[in-house]
């Protein structure tokens, strides 16, 4: 049996999938490129997750009312109009940061992120993102998958679902976190999608490729008996196939051996980022010097992750990859509870590193179909947090009714700001934008028709937005 009708049989597995092209090309393997519903304006998508929640009104959303009502109550009359729950019962704490117009847009930011403040006209500002709960687990799961609970398929997944991917010596999907988030790998998965779907997790507080994916290089026999072997299970494996009929996790399998085996000719390279130019590294924040650390003391923030996480990115995009998405950390660093000023040493660590992508990705001509998304999976609250916290003078709860994100490239109108929220910045009130919205433009951005991007499992059609979201048009470049 060869190779080629082994693919042949994988592609057998697909007659579940609703994709009109698949069915005219019985050999696609499952990470074949396919054409989208429509023409893209995107052809990846790098999502930069700062978990834990950022407050927006101390980075992306100025706000002159909270300054001018710092230390007092929330104004009755306010809390009549817009019926805030308890998350309006604490004193109002106006930014400690301050705000200037940067660029040509004159788009406002503090003083947090000064180089992305620098390359805010290729920025969308999207001032009125919503979301159903603020709690952590729930909400960065439904930003990650569209769904309040585990067990659906995250947007990379769904994505390369639709699409597949550039380059087949890398895998699709690439997650990248300094150690294993707290919600875990249900934030990569490919839920009830085939498992060739399934994003790769990558540790990015690794500084050596071999660490960051082990068992990569097989040491005892050379590439062409390796190749021999894999020809060998493609064949029994199509046995099973014709024996069983389609099974989306053999040929999930499958697909996950191909791509392993495929990968020894490009990944160590492509996570190296030590091939990159010291003056590149340094302009990305990552230390020449990774700092030693006390291994029960571990900080899910540590100085250089994210940057490598950032730089790791740009390189793999460069090489086909159709999404990647980093996490700043593995806890929820963002969760500013008990004092908004460390916001400061976080915004250190993401603002260099953000910045630099967006610009390297932009000299080189690939930020015009290259979606970059940042934020985190709410915001946070324009009053004190009170509630269970003993002497908090300036910490923020949770805020899923009004918060921002970004987005570049791929499409979008840089150097806007879209919608709003109140004047102190509890909730969205112009133009709002639900989070599967937001997933739904990302994937007109792709070419992909959310409504006609489905599933079909237990008796319905699933998609990235359940039975809601609309493409925010007025974003499109």
């Amino acid at each position: 049996m060869n190779r080629r009708d082994a693919l042949r049989t994988l592609g057998t597995g697909f007659g579940m999938l609703g994709l009109a092209n698949l069915a005219a090309s019985p050999t696609a393997g499952p990470m074949d490129p396919r054409t989208p519903h429509f023409a893209p304006r995107a052809k990846r998508v790098i999502f930069l997750f700062l978990n834990g929640g950022p407050s927006q009104v101390d980075t992306f959303d100025p706000k002159p009312e909270l300054t001018r009502y710092d230390g007092k109550p929330v104004p009755p009359e306010f809390l009549s109009k817009r019926k805030l729950d308890n998350t309006g019962n604490g004193r109002l704490l106006g930014s400690p940061f301050s705000f200037r117009p940067y660029g040509r847009s004159g788009l406002e930011v503090s003083d947090l992120f000064p180089h992305l403040g620098e390359c805010i006209d290729d920025v969308c500002v999207v001032r009125s993102m919503h979301m159903d709960l603020p709690a952590h687990p729930q909400a960065i799961t439904q930003m990650n998958s569209g769904r309040l609970i585990a067990g659906f398929p995250s947007m990379g997944s769904w994505i390369t679902y639709g699409l597949g991917t550039e380059n087949q010596n890398l895998p699709g999907f690439i997650a990248m976190c300094p150690g294993m988030p707290n919600v875990g790998a249900d934030l990569w998965s490919s839920g009830f999608l085939p498992t060739a779907y399934q994003g790769t997790y990558v540790p990015c507080d690794e500084t050596e490729p071999e660490k960051m994916i082990h068992d990569l290089t097989n040491r005892r026999i050379g590439r062409d008996e390796q190749r021999r072997q894999m020809d060998l299970v493609a064949a029994l494996n199509k046995i099973d196939l014709a024996r069983r009929g389609a099974d989306p996790q053999l040929e999930g399998r499958i697909q996950a051996m191909e791509t392993a085996f495929r990968m020894q000719t490009e990944a160590l390279d492509a996570f190296d980022i030590g091939r990159e130019p010291e003056t590149v590294r340094q302009r990305y924040g990552v230390p020449n010097k990774p700092p030693v650390l006390d291994s029960k003391k571990r900080s899910a923030t540590r100085d250089g992750d994210f940057a490598r996480g950032c730089l790791a990115a740009r390189r793999l995009v460069e090489r086909g990859v159709r999404m990647v998405q980093v996490y700043f950390g593995e806890d929820i660093p963002w969760d500013s509870h008990h004092d908004i000023l460390v916001h400061r040493d976080l915004a250190r660590q993401a603002d260099r590193p953000i910045a630099a992508l967006l610009q390297d990705l932009k000299a080189s001509g690939l930020l015009k179909d290259t979606l970059v998304v940042i934020g985190g999976e709410f915001g946070r609250t324009p009053s004190v947090e009170t509630a269970g916290r003993a002497n908090v003078q300036n910490g923020r709860n949770h805020n899923s009714r009004g918060f921002t994100y970004l987005l570049a490239g791929g499409g979008v109108k840089g150097g806007i700001a879209y919608g709003a929220t109140d004047e102190f910045g509890f909730a969205a009130v112009e133009n709002p934008v639900h989070l599967h919205d937001l997933h739904a433009t990302i994937l007109h951005l792709m070419g992909l028709d959310h409504k006609r991007l489905t599933y079909r499992y237990s008796g319905r059609d699933f998609r990235l937005t359940d039975v809601a979201g609309s493409v925010v048009h007025p974003i499109l470049a």
